[in-house]
């Protein structure tokens, strides 16, 4: 037995573990894993320094979780997409591929909460037949595997696997999603960093919500994934007393930048049924990413998205850059707040920019005001 499972076979699973460790009355501890099931492995537990940090929140069952607040078990109507046990088909070219039930330690805010634990609705068992509906659809030309946690499952589950893909002349891409980085750094052995490489091209999209999550083992598995030639992205969920902070999400980006991780998304909190307490206004979600983009490099940035309750899927959300737009010129304001004009590209037979216009343009841009004062913690 490797040491990943031996850790595993550890965690903190019934309400009577959780409610004598954290002090928490057991009778609302099984209240709540009636809802949904409890895992914390000693991995990230330890990384809990008290209770109620941001950690803690992430894994910890909260009596807030048996709130009706009108949310849905199936905020993204992923089961209307599923044609088979383990596909989601929503996007023309990609789809996600169910292979694993489990995972590391349950986010007690899982957009998949109804799925998650179950062999019943996601198995190994049901791969196959996921496999034979990729080979039959032939504009599926990227697979995003999913779950739980692909991960979670042994090396010769995903040595089939991804034969088998890579068998199939259409797909190109395979992606894997995966919080095992971060919740059970140990499960990236250099076997499995080998396995992985020979079914190339791979892309991971790992998940980091606090930057105390990146710890040194944590850097060290990103490295090995990363020198195994896998391009690697992050996807974070905004979250409520976790990381709804400028200064901590700026911090978790640039420390994933250091461990060779390109921000991808920033998640608004999906609609998920006993998830009310984690969820921000969207507001906070932009006012993070005014607070990121220009304070820090570009490679920071990731998108804020919000994937659409009923299945619509990722749309985009920005902070205003711009003020105003004309056949004339674009008003655009700035990082630091300040307003810039750029002129429009003439169309057809349009005359050219007079040259004392654009002159203009740019000696009112050159003399916007600037606001920027250096702060030590920008540096940060």
């Amino acid at each position: 037995m490797d040491t990943w499972q031996k850790i595993l076979q550890k965690s903190l699973t019934s309400a009577k573990e959780i409610s004598e460790h954290f002090d928490i009355p057991l009778a609302e501890v099984e209240k709540i894993q009636n809802e949904f099931d409890i895992k914390i492995n000693p991995y990230y537990l330890s990384l809990i320094k008290e209770k109620g940090d941001p950690i803690y929140k992430q894994v910890v069952p909260d009596l807030r979780e048996l709130e009706d607040n009108g949310l849905f078990s199936d905020p993204l109507s992923e089961d209307r997409d599923s044609p088979v046990k383990s596909i989601v088909h929503r996007y023309p070219d990609r789809c996600l591929f169910l292979v694993s039930h489990d995972c590391a330690s349950f986010c007690r805010f899982c957009t998949r909460k109804r799925k998650v634990g179950d062999p019943t609705q996601i198995n190994p068992k049901f791969i196959d037949e996921g496999i034979e509906y990729i080979e039959q659809h032939p504009e599926i030309r990227d697979v995003i595997m999913s779950g739980g946690d692909p991960l979670l499952l042994s090396d010769d589950w995903l040595k089939y696997i991804l034969h088998k893909l890579r068998r199939i002349p259409h797909v190109e891409i395979i992606r894997i999603g995966t919080r095992v980085p971060c919740f059970l750094p140990q499960r990236i052995t250099t076997k499995l960093a080998n396995i992985l490489k020979k079914f190339h091209p791979i892309y991971m999209n790992v998940h980091f919500n606090h930057p105390d999550e990146l710890t040194p083992i944590a850097v060290a598995a990103l490295g090995k994934l990363v020198d195994a030639g896998i391009p690697l992205g992050c996807q974070t969920v905004l979250l409520k007393g976790v990381n709804d902070d400028p200064d901590v999400m700026k911090k978790l980006m640039q420390k994933l930048l250091l461990a060779r991780v390109r921000p991808y998304y920033i998640y608004q909190a999906d609609y998920v049924f006993g998830t009310e307490h984690f969820r921000t206004r969207v507001e906070k979600g932009l006012e993070i990413i005014q607070a990121i983009r220009g304070w820090t490099s570009g490679l920071a940035v990731p998108h804020f998205v919000i994937d659409s309750p009923g299945g619509g899927g990722k749309i985009p959300l920005l902070p205003e850059y711009v003020v105003k737009i004309s056949d004339e010129e674009v008003v655009l304001r700035n990082y630091q707040g300040n307003i810039f004009r750029y002129s429009q590209a003439k169309e057809g037979n349009g005359k050219h920019h007079k040259p004392e216009i654009l002159a203009k343009q740019m000696k009112e841009n050159q003399e916007s005001p600037p606001c920027f004062e250096f702060d030590e913690s920008m540096m940060m």
